[in-house]
C-alpha cells in the first residue's frame, strides 16, 4: 500500500504542477489558439472598418465641397485634386500658383543629365496652320447649338506658343537607344504607356498637365512650343513615345520617333476641350554621345483628309455629356534650324575667339558628311513603331484600292474596316476593337491565312464615290458606303467589290456583352478559353468565307 502511494504521488503531481496547481498544457494550448484566431479575425474587420470610415469622410467631405464650392467649383477643384482625396498637395496646387505668380517651378531632370556650359546648342522653330474648322462635321451645321466658350480655345489657337527656342544639345539624349538596342530595326519605348484595355482611360476634368520627370521633360518642353498644356501621356491607350534606329554610322544614329500626346485648349472658366492629333512623329540625327544633333524634326502628319480627335465637356463631371468631332490640321511642326553649334568657340590652340569673322559675319560651320553603314528604308522604320505601339498591324492594312489588287491577284477576300477616324493613331473611332480582336492571336492568324485586309475613312471613300475617272474603283466604294453605320463598319468583300458580309461595331460590342448562357447567344466557350470577342470575331470571319463560296459558284 506505501509502494502504491509512492508510485501515485509523482504520477498526480506531474498532472497537477509542484505547487498543485493545474498543468497550463491543454487549456493554455486552447486558449492561445483562441487568442490567435481573434487576432487573425480582427485585422481584416479592423481594415474593414478603416475603410468604412474612410469613405464615410471622403463622402462628407464631398458633400461639404459641394456646398461649399457648388457643382462646378468642385468640377474646378477636382481638375486639380489628382489622387481625389479632397485635398491640394503643394504638388497639385503648382499649376495655379505659376498662374498667378508667373514663375515656373524648376523641372526634375533625369540625373544623369548634367548641362555642359560649353555644351552645343540646338535651335528650334515651331511652324503651324490652324486647324481648319469647315473640316469639322459640326461645320455642316454651321456649329448649331454650340456655345462660342466650348470652342474658344480652339478658334484662338492660331499661332505657336513659342515660335523660337533653344536646347542644349545634351538633352535629346532621351532619344538614345538602351543597351541592346544598337542595331538599324530596333525600337524601344522612349516614354511607355500605362494604360490598356484593363486599366481604362485617364479622367477628362482636367486642365493643368502633371509635371513631367525624367525623359518626359524634353518632350514636355517640346510640345509646349506649340501650346502651353501638353498632357504628354494621352487619357487613352497606347500612350508614350517609341523609338526606332533608321540607320547607323561609326558615330552618328538617324532614329525616327513616334508620340502620341495630346492638348488642353480650354482653361476656366470654360469646361475641358480635348485637342487629339493622330501622332506626333519625325526624326533626329544624333552622335552617339548626345554632344551634337545634326538634325531634328517632330511634326503631325497630313498626308491624311483627318487627323485630329477633338472632345469637349459640357458639364462639371465626369458624367457630363461629351461632344465629339474630328477635323484636318494642315501642319503642326518643329524643325531645327540647322545643326547644334559650340556655344563656346575655341582654336587649335584652345583660346576663346569670336562668334563672329572680321567683317562682323557669324562664323559658318562645316560639317562633315554621314556615311550610313548600316540602314533601313523609312516605310519600314515607321512600321516598327506602329507594331510597338498597335500589335493588329502584324497583318499588312493595305490601301483600299491595292487591298483589292492584291485580292485578286492571290485569290482572297478581301477584310475591311470603314470607320470616321484613322484605325491606327489616336483620331480612331475603333479604340475597342483594334485593342482586342484585332491583336489577338486567333484573329492574326485567319486574317493572314484567308484575308487581304485594308482600313479607310468614310470620307475618303466618298470622295472615291464622286470621282467617275475611275468608275471601277467609284462603285466599290459606293459598296462599302451601302453597308455602313456609324462608328465602325466591317466588311468582308469579294475581289470585285460584291460585300459578302458585315457588322456594325455597335452590334458586335453588344453581341460580345452577352452572357453565354443568355438566348441566342452567338458564342461559346465549347472551343475553348477565347474571350467572347475573339470567338465572335472570328465566326463572322468565317461566315464571311463561308457566304462567298455561293457568290463564286454562281
Amino acid at each position: 500500500m506505501a509502494a502504491d502511494v509512492d508510485k501515485s504521488t509523482p504520477e498526480r503531481e506531474r498532472s497537477t504542477g509542484g505547487s498543485g496547481q493545474r498543468s497550463p498544457g491543454c487549456g493554455a494550448w486552447f486558449r492561445g489558439w483562441m487568442w490567435t484566431l481573434l487576432a487573425v479575425c480582427a485585422v481584416p474587420l479592423a481594415g474593414f472598418g478603416m475603410k468604412y470610415y474612410q469613405n464615410s469622410q471622403l463622402l462628407r467631405r464631398h458633400e461639404e465641397a459641394v456646398q461649399t464650392l457648388g457643382v462646378e467649383g468642385l468640377f474646378l477643384f477636382s481638375s486639380l485634386d489628382t489622387d481625389h482625396d479632397l485635398c491640394l498637395s503643394p504638388e497639385e496646387f503648382r499649376p495655379i500658383a505659376e498662374k498667378l505668380t508667373g514663375i515656373t517651378a524648376p523641372v526634375d531632370l533625369e540625373e544623369d543629365v548634367i548641362d555642359d556650359p560649353n555644351g552645343e546648342t540646338l535651335v528650334l522653330e515651331a511652324s503651324m496652320k490652324p486647324l481648319l474648322l469647315d473640316s469639322m462635321t459640326k461645320s455642316r451645321d454651321r456649329f448649331l447649338g454650340l456655345s462660342h466658350s466650348s470652342l474658344s480655345g480652339l478658334r484662338s489657337w492660331t499661332h505657336p506658343a513659342v515660335p523660337s527656342s533653344s536646347f542644349p544639345a545634351g538633352h535629346f539624349r532621351v532619344f538614345l537607344p538602351p543597351k541592346g538596342k544598337t542595331e538599324p530595326g530596333d525600337a524601344w519605348w522612349v516614354i511607355p504607356s500605362e494604360l490598356n484595355i484593363f486599366t481604362g482611360y485617364l479622367p477628362n476634368n482636367r486642365y493643368h498637365p502633371p509635371t513631367p520627370k525624367g525623359k518626359e521633360v524634353l518632350i514636355h518642353s517640346l510640345l509646349s512650343m506649340f501650346h502651353p498644356r501638353p498632357f504628354i501621356k494621352s487619357r487613352f491607350a497606347p500612350q508614350g513615345t517609341v523609338a526606332c534606329i533608321r540607320a547607323s554610322s561609326d558615330f552618328y544614329y538617324d532614329i525616327v520617333f513616334r508620340i502620341h500626346a495630346e492638348f488642353q485648349l480650354n482653361d476656366v472658366p470654360n469646361f475641358p476641350f480635348w485637342f487629339t492629333p493622330g501622332q506626333f512623329t519625325g526624326n533626329i540625327v544624333i552622335s552617339k554621345d548626345a554632344s551634337h544633333v545634326r538634325h531634328f524634326r517632330l511634326y503631325v502628319p497630313s498626308n491624311r483628309s483627318l487627323n485630329v480627335d477633338m472632345e469637349w465637356l459640357y458639364g462639371a463631371s465626369e458624367s457630363s455629356n461629351m461632344e465629339v468631332d474630328i477635323g484636318y490640321l494642315p501642319q503642326l511642326e518643329l524643325r531645327s534650324a540647322g545643326p547644334s553649334t559650340p556655344s563656346v568657340i575655341v582654336d587649335e590652340d584652345g583660346n576663346v575667339i569670336d562668334s563672329r569673322d572680321g567683317r562682323g559675319e557669324p562664323i559658318r560651320f562645316v560639317f562633315e558628311e554621314i556615311r550610313w553603314t548600316s540602314a533601313i528604308n523609312q516605310e519600314e522604320a515607321s512600321h516598327r513603331l506602329e507594331v510597338t505601339f498597335y500589335p493588329f498591324k502584324k497583318v499588312p492594312y493595305l490601301p483600299f484600292a491595292e487591298a483589292f489588287e492584291r485580292a485578286e491577284s492571290e485569290k482572297k477576300l478581301v477584310h475591311s474596316i470603314l470607320l470616321w477616324g484613322a484605325l491606327d493613331d489616336q483620331s480612331c473611332s475603333g479604340r475597342t476593337l483594334r485593342e482586342t480582336v484585332l491583336e489577338s492571336s486567333p484573329v492574326l492568324a485567319l486574317l493572314n491565312q484567308s484575308f487581304i485586309s485594308s482600313w479607310s475613312l468614310v470620307k475618303e471613300l466618298e470622295n472615291m464615290q464622286a470621282d467617275k475617272q475611275n468608275p471601277a474603283l467609284s462603285e466599290k466604294a459606293q459598296l462599302h458606303l451601302e453597308k455602313y453605320s456609324f462608328p465602325v463598319e466591317m466588311l468582308v468583300a469579294l475581289p470585285n467589290g460584291t460585300i459578302v458580309h458585315h457588322i456594325n461595331a455597335n452590334y458586335f460590342l453588344d453581341q460580345t456583352a452577352m452572357k453565354p448562357e443568355d438566348e441566342g447567344a452567338t458564342f461559346s466557350f465549347s472551343g475553348g478559353f477565347e474571350d467572347p470577342s475573339t470567338s465572335t470575331y472570328i465566326s463572322f470571319l468565317k461566315e464571311g468565307l463561308e457566304k462567298a463560296k455561293d457568290y463564286i459558284t454562281q
